[in-house]
């Protein structure tokens, strides 16, 4: 029959070490959280991005209303936009960050230092603040925590502050972006409109006339009325010589008047730029009317371009209308009635947890070395 077994030294020594490695500091971590650690107030606010599309007039007509959804994109700027350092000094500016987390004292641990800087300030805040994001719904809530429940709520209120600031911001970006490039095509056609326009009335200007065309048919029609005179002269003439003798006056009369209508209808076709150069070296009226129909062209096709960039500049502000980015609160920043923060139960049992892990560790290590030996 074997012997019953004994307490031997190495069993006191595992024995004191476990009430020196694990109970003690439990206990140590137990009456640190009942004791000392100052209690934390939580607010929850809860909120996605929403991107509202207004219909057209006909699905108005219908009774189709206008589609509301969410954007992941925006929601995943926005989620690390709250966790960023930016964010934080500007919360800090507005409500002060630092005295809200500092007041405690004798809590090193939940209590922030005053003198911390603002990396300090950030890697608190990634404590104090828990950012929950739902990824496939575009939800996000957060968990502000504080010392008391008013800070507590301020400080959810003002972060849903500038979390909506943002997000205004990124819709005007989006909405500007829209209509930048239909802005400068239409500046660019008013632009081309304006010179077209100018050089029609230097055009008029200098050549004193008001439409070409209207000159260029009054000049045909006195063409026109010359040579109907001339036949007439002609016709008048060949019967004078038939009918009387070539020393008659009214003959001589006859050729005069034939030959003054002629060097008029030359002058006027000349003019006309129908044989040969003007007179004077002035412009004929081809040229004259050849560089009004260019000028008209240019003016023209301006005053297209410009109204199909004015039609493109209008659809681009409807489309930037209609695509409106917001920040929707579907929980509003809560007040607390009870503080349920720190979690004491849930630390001191991770914590225990932990030790006994660490002092198992050892115990396993100091033993296997001793087998070793």
């Amino acid at each position: 029959m074997a012997s019953g077994a004994r307490l031997r030294r190495r069993h006191w020594s595992v024995l004191l070490s476990l009430v020196l490695g694990v109970f003690l500091p439990v206990l140590v971590v137990a009456g640190y959280l009942w004791l000392k650690a100052a209690d934390q107030y939580a607010s929850t606010v809860a909120f996605s991005v929403r991107t509202e599309e207004a219909g057209s007039p006909l699905e108005g007509l219908l009774g189709i209303p206008g589609i509301s959804g969410s954007s992941s994109s925006d929601t995943d700027i926005l989620y690390e936009f709250l966790q960023s350092q930016k964010l934080v000094e500007d919360i800090d500016a507005q409500i002060d960050l630092r005295g809200i987390w500092s007041k405690p004292s004798g809590d090193p641990v939940f209590a922030f230092d005053n003198d911390g800087t603002i990396e300090d300030l950030v890697e608190h805040w990634n404590r104090m603040v828990k950012i929950y994001y739902d990824d496939g719904a575009g939800l996000i809530e957060v968990r502000a925590l504080a010392f008391t429940a008013e800070d507590a709520q301020l400080l959810a209120q003002t972060l849903f502050e500038h979390s909506s600031e943002m997000i205004n911001a990124l819709s005007a970006i989006a909405r500007e972006d829209a209509i930048r490039y239909a802005r400068e095509d239409l500046n660019e056609a008013l632009d081309r409109l304006k010179t077209a326009r100018e050089a029609v009335t230097k055009f008029r200007n200098q050549n004193q006339l008001v439409d070409p065309s209207v000159d260029l048919q009054t000049q045909a029609g006195l063409l026109g009325t010359l040579e109907a005179q001339l036949a007439e002269a002609l016709i008048e003439f060949d019967l004078l010589a038939t009918s009387t003798r070539d020393d008659d006056p009214r003959v001589t009369q006859a050729q005069r008047r034939i030959e003054v209508i002629r060097d008029r209808i030359d002058a006027e076709r000349r003019k006309l730029g129908l044989a040969g150069g003007a007179e004077g070296g002035a412009d004929v009226y081809a040229n004259l009317f050849g560089e009004y129909e260019r000028l008209v062209v240019d003016r023209e096709f301006a005053e297209k371009s410009y109204t199909t960039a004015l039609a493109t500049y209008d659809a681009a502000q409807a489309e930037a209308r209609r695509q409106s980015r917001y920040l929707a609160a579907y929980v509003k920043p809560t007040l607390a009635e009870s503080s349920r923060y720190p979690e004491r139960v849930v630390l001191l049992g991770l914590s225990a947890l932990f030790i006994l892990l660490v002092w198992s560790t050892l115990v396993l290590v100091v033993y296997a070395l001793k087998d070793r030996r």
